[in-house]
């Protein structure tokens, strides 16, 4: 037999209060940021909207994968002529999963030690690149609870008062420095025509900072 710890009513009223309860996440986490509840709620919005927004920062040529027709088959054999196919690759960065979560850890920047942050961002980003993987089609993927979850106990252990706003700076840079930027060489290698910053496998984990590492903190 299954008996509950709590009463029948109060498990029910329980499971009647978690959708509230995730309603008011944003509001407690960006209060911690020194924002307030309408502030957080718009930015917490914009950077899920804002996931769906590339913009391109760069264009340029990469080799196509696509098997070569017979005409260029025929071609190359006979007449000793390759035809080169090439296709179009774009480099574009996310607006909700880099742009809007960087502009707002510029602004958190002044108000904590820079030192302290610097060292949880750094190891913030090097848990990011060891635990994230180059996925052909996809880009950089990676856990999305190890970045808030990290970010949160290191801020925890060094950040002293400055927890919240070093859990946010160093969850969100971190993983774009780690996840992102320090693999950028080995996501070319994988001739994607289309390659997001803050994007794709790695957008959950930098939106999850905002919530989960704040509220560890």
């Amino acid at each position: 037999m299954i008996f509950l710890p709590v009463s029948l009513m109060l498990f029910i009223l329980f499971l009647l209060l978690i959708p509230l309860l995730f309603a008011l996440a944003p509001a407690l986490a960006f209060a911690k940021l020194g924002l307030s509840p309408v502030c957080g709620y718009v930015f917490f919005i914009a950077c899920l909207l804002g996931s769906s927004i590339n913009i391109p920062v760069h264009r340029g040529e990469v080799e196509d994968s696509i098997p070569p027709d017979d005409v260029s088959t025929l071609l190359h054999t006979f007449m000793g002529i390759k035809v080169p196919r090439t296709a179009e690759r774009v480099i574009a960065v996310n607006l909700g999963g880099a742009i809007l979560p960087g502009l707002l850890s510029l602004y958190l920047l002044r108000q904590v030690p820079f030192t302290v942050t610097f060292v949880a961002t750094a190891i913030t980003a090097l848990v990011a690149y060891m635990l994230s993987k180059p996925v052909r089609g996809v880009g950089v993927v990676m856990p999305a609870f190890v970045p808030p979850i990290i970010s949160a106990s290191v801020a925890i252990l060094i950040a002293g008062d400055y927890a919240p706003q070093v859990a946010y700076i160093s969850g969100v840079m971190g993983t774009l420095i780690g996840a992102d930027l320090l693999r950028f060489h080995q996501i070319q290698r994988l001739k994607s025509t289309f390659l997001s910053i803050g994007g794709a496998g790695v957008f959950d984990g930098i939106y999850l900072v905002g919530l989960v590492s704040v509220l560890l903190a």
